[in-house]
């Protein structure tokens, strides 16, 4: 269908939302097949992208701000009993499954930073922490990862639910911005907004790197 004027989802949040499914399985690749350089960079794009998806959550358009789509649990309690909870965008339990989703994906990108096979890579903070904080920090990579396993798979499944059994537009939606019943109430924010996010967080990201004693970067 043509482009709504005023879309559900607006460009930043499908481009970010793709991104992340490009990199998910590229991350998970990468440490199988022991390519460090690759999983690094991975990590850092995953870290860009989330910060920047969080501060969107909060100057971005009206259906990706969080006061949209994230509910007290209240609510959330009455959309678990049947009781409404519709709305444009997420419904209340798919807008708790995004804060979930984006706070493991920024543990798993934060731990990683503090990471080391102890033979040729060493993540860019790994001399800035002791060894406890370094374990810690390997463990909580371990576990973000295998909760971000099991909640991709949950969402797959609702998403597949809502598209075939409810047939609710949402991956027309994801990658067109509108779809029939799936349709925004506000004109989206400027996405050059976006673009001046995910730069000044990347280049916050690159200072700090280059700030870490030993750093294995090689900018």
């Amino acid at each position: 269908m043509p482009a709504s004027p005023n879309p559900l989802w607006d460009i930043p949040t499908r481009v970010f939302h793709w991104l992340i499914v490009c990199c998910l399985p590229i991350a998970w690749w990468s440490a199988e097949e022991e390519r460090f350089d690759v999983h690094q960079w991975t990590g850092y794009t995953v870290l860009v992208l989330v910060s920047s998806r969080i501060l969107w959550g909060f100057i971005g358009s009206r259906h990706s701000r969080f006061t949209d789509f994230v509910v007290g649990p209240a609510r959330l309690g009455a959309y678990l009993r049947g009781q409404g909870g519709r709305s444009a965008g997420h419904n209340p339990l798919g807008g708790w499954s995004v804060l979930l989703l984006l706070s493991l994906l920024l543990a798993q990108a934060i731990s990683g930073l503090f990471n080391s096979d102890d033979v040729l890579f060493s993540g860019p903070l790994y001399y800035w922490a002791d060894s406890d904080f370094r374990d810690a920090m390997g463990l909580v990579h371990d576990l973000a990862f295998n909760g971000l396993l099991a909640l991709v798979c949950l969402h797959i499944f609702a998403v597949f639910y809502h598209q075939f059994k409810l047939k609710e537009k949402l991956l027309q939606a994801m990658l067109h911005g509108s779809a029939l019943g799936r349709i925004g109430t506000e004109a989206p924010a400027p996405w050059w907004w976006a673009v001046i996010v995910v730069l000044l967080i990347g280049l916050a990201l690159w200072w700090g790197l280059l700030q870490a004693p030993q750093s294995s970067l090689n900018w």
